[in-house]
Formats: C-alpha cells, structure tokens, sequence
C-alpha cells in the first residue's frame, strides 16, 4: 500500500508557487484531453490577487480569473466539437506556461477495486484475455490515459498525483484493462478522441470511495487517524477525499464503477450506499445528469460455491437501478470464474459498459444495452411462468439445456428445476418434487455459470421471485 504524507504531496505540486508562477494540478498539463462541446473548469493557484488569463487555441478567446485569498482560482472555457491537437496558455503577470497536444473529445472516469484495477498485463498468474493483443493494438494517439496514484487521505486534497498519456502498449501493461477497452470501443465507433481518467484500489469496500456528505446520512464516521487491518485505503471517505476529491469538476461525460467484491457481506446497506455515492460524486461534480454505468458482480467460490453471500450482493446492485437515474449495468453472469475472483475476460465487461453508453449516452437507440429483467409470473398446473422486461424479442439459451433455476413450494424448500422457454416470451419452470410453486430462483448461488440471454445477446441477471 502505498501512502504519502500530505505535506510532501503539496511540496511536490505548489512548491513554486512562492516565486509568482502559476501552478496547476497535475490534471491540467500536456497530452490532456478535455471534454468536447461543454464548458469544462479549468483551475490552479497564482498569487494572491493576481489576475490569471487562459488562452485555448480551437478559439483564441481569453478567459480571465483573479486569485482569491487563499491563491486559488478557477475558470470555465467553451469547447467545439472534438479535435485536437490544440495548445493552452495560460499566464499571470510575466509568468507563462503553455499546455501542448490537447484533445478535444470524450472523457469518463473509471473507478473501484481490483477488477477495474487489473491491467492489461494481468497479475501474478491471473491472466487477462488476449492480453498481448491488446498490447500489440494498443498504440494510438486519439486515446489519452490519466491514472490516479493510490493516496488514502484522512481530509479532502486539492491535487493527485498523475500523468497523462497517449496510449500505447507500454503504458497500457499497467492501466485497467476494461477501462482502456472500453475507451477503444468508443473510440472505434464515435470516430472521436477519448479520454480515461483511472482512480482505483483493490480490495476497496465502497464506503472509502463515498464523499463525507454522502456518509452522514448512514452514521458512518469518517476518521481522523487510521491504522491496522482498516489502515488508511479501508477508512471511510478516505478514498474519496485522496483519489476523487481532487478530479471533482473535471469535464467528463460519466463514470464507470467496477466494485463490490468487498462489500458481499453487507448486501442491504450496499443497496442504500451505491445510490447514495453516486448522488455524493454528481453534487461534487455539480451535475445530476452525468452518466453511471457499473457492472454486476461475476460468479466466483467466494467463501463456497453454493453459499449465497455474493448472490444477495448481485441483487443489491440490480435493485438499485431502480434508484440511479441515467445508469446502467453491465452483467456478467456468464464470464465468471469459479477459482478466481479476477475473471479473465475483461472485453466482455467492457463491451456491455460501452454498449450501455452507446444507447443512453449516444443515441445509438439500434444498439441494445438493457439484459432481460425478470417483471412477473403467473402459476397454473403446477407450473410457473416467468415474463421479463427487455425482452422484446424473446429469451434464448442458444439451445443448450436450462439448468440454473430453482423452485420451492411454501416450505421454502428449493428444488431443481426444468425449464422450458415459451411461445409468450418467457420460461415456464416446474419441478415433480413442487406440487404447488411459490418462489423461483435463477442463478442464485456463488458460482454459476449464466445459461439465458436476450436475442441480442443480454445476459439475464441472477434473481428471485421470493424475499426469503
């Protein structure tokens, strides 16, 4: 874990300050891309009082601000349609710095624990896919890479620590692999520049991700030391105040959350904190309407293949799309792995992340982003039928054997059960061992292996019919 003290990181950024000269964050600097067709901040510190003038180049306008007390300043510029490469200047006084081979174009922010965190280059024996494919295409000067440096703060930082990039393989080997993919398929299909802003840390609950504001609401302490087991990257708001405060009003068009593997034993109050984070970073941001997409957790043994720990915690994050306006989530059903919690295929997970922005974002309405969702049933002849939401087209197991679902009677007994997908759209599911079905359930264990899609190739989500 790595862990700096805060005066050394203001040393290394605001150090020259002193002298006059204007300082920005590490955010603001060359290779940068900002977000196209919007007014993105850009901010820094001077001396106090001094005026400070930003002069981008797509428009050649001067955009001013005067240093407050305390030196900070900020400002807002207007950008046009992606392009690039463009220059900033931005001076006070004599002082002058110019940002060079800027971007215009699309920028997100990713974020979570180790499977958001997993680079290109996988870690020790726990591969991802086509790794070295994705190495060898990875040079590509229209994607820019900034990835966060792992700080745990017990207050809210001004700045982080972070370089951009251009993509290429070299750097890839250490940026998150469904990040960068996701980047890539944008790219291929807006034919736009597009920017990632990485801010992770493995084995991360979300509670250290969650702004102070956010915590209060749930009694949720933030503390002012932390040592230990729950050292500084496992305290709540820690993450927040270190990794995410600093980015907060960068121009991006949405986030991308990648979390929950630590969180598995406390699924009801993850419903609650997930909608709650989500509210805590757009009021950071001062926007409601930025996008949130995440993915579902993948099946894996956890603490016992048919235990059911990560199952409710599947069920958390389906519940509360119901509680994030413009979100989605990507399900991964089918590309677990029973022995690993890192599952190796990174390019579906990104796939179903972009095909969500593609939709909902972009407007690309004939690109279907929604897996089916179970909405009601009906009981007749010892049988139940099963009717779902985004499934305008039908269910399809691609003609394999339906072999995940479960049925109970009023004694709560689970049963294996056949299934049969139905003329109606839906699935018909019985067991001779359920005279008379109450409840069904559908994936519903650890380690599953997903069976049922959408015609357009949507996984179902795990579910279930009862509140048992």
């Amino acid at each position: 874990m790595q862990y700096r003290p805060l005066a050394i990181l203001a040393g290394l950024f605001f150090g020259t300050n002193a002298a006059g000269q204007v300082a920005l964050p590490s955010l603001f600097a060359d290779n940068m891309i900002l977000q196209q067709r919007s007014s993105p901040a850009i901010w820094g510190k001077a001396a106090a009082g001094a005026t400070v003038k930003v002069v981008p180049s797509w428009n050649k306008k001067t955009y001013t601000a005067v240093a407050a007390k305390d030196s900070t300043w900020k400002l807002f510029m207007d950008t046009p349609a992606a392009g690039g490469p463009y220059t900033i200047a931005i001076s006070s006084g004599k002082q002058q710095r110019v940002l060079k081979n800027i971007l215009l174009g699309e920028v997100w922010l990713c974020s979570g624990q180790s499977n958001m965190e997993m680079p290109v280059r996988g870690a020790t024996n726990q591969p991802v896919l086509h790794a070295n494919d994705i190495l060898m295409d990875g040079d590509d000067p229209e994607i820019r890479l900034f990835k966060v440096e792992r700080t745990a703060s017990s207050t809210s930082q001004y700045d982080c620590n972070g370089t951009w990039h251009e993509s290429s393989g070299q750097v890839l080997r250490y940026f998150s692999a469904a990040g960068y993919l996701y980047a890539r398929l944008l790219h291929n299909k807006l034919k736009v520049p597009v920017g990632m802003i990485a801010a992770y840390w493995g084995g991360t609950k979300i509670q250290p991700w969650m702004p102070h504001e956010s915590l209060e609401a749930f009694g949720i302490p933030v503390p002012d030391t932390a040592s230990g087991p729950n050292g500084p990257r496992r305290s709540a708001a820690w993450l927040y105040q270190g990794m995410i405060a600093p980015l907060a009003g960068f121009g991006i068009r949405g986030f991308l959350w990648y979390q929950g593997e630590a969180n598995i034993n406390e699924p009801a109050l993850y419903r609650e904190l997930l909608p709650a984070m989500v509210k805590g970073w757009r009021q950071q941001w001062k926007d409601s309407s930025l996008a949130f997409y995440y993915v579902q957790l993948a099946p894996y043994a956890y603490n016992g293949e048919d235990s059911l720990s990560s199952a409710y915690l599947r069920e958390a994050q389906l519940q509360s799309l119901r509680s994030i306006t413009n979100s989605g989530m990507a399900v991964t059903l089918d590309v677990g792995e029973r022995t690993c919690i890192h599952p190796a295929d990174k390019y579906t997970v990104a796939k179903r992340l972009a095909w969500l922005a593609l939709n909902k974002t972009y407007g690309f309405k004939g690109v279907s982003c929604d897996g089916p969702v179970y909405a009601s049933h009906t009981v007749k002849d010892g049988k139940m039928l099963l009717l779902f939401k985004n499934a305008e087209n039908g269910i399809t197991s691609y003609y394999k054997p339906v072999t995940s679902f479960e049925i109970a009677g009023a004694d709560k007994k689970f049963y294996p059960a056949q299934a049969l997908i139905t003329k109606e759209k839906g699935i018909t599911v019985w067991s001779d061992k359920v005279k008379e079905p109450v409840a069904v359930r559908y994936g519903f264990r650890n380690w599953v292996q997903g069976e049922l899609y959408s015609n357009e190739g949507l996984p179902l989500s795990s579910f279930r019919t009862d509140n048992w």
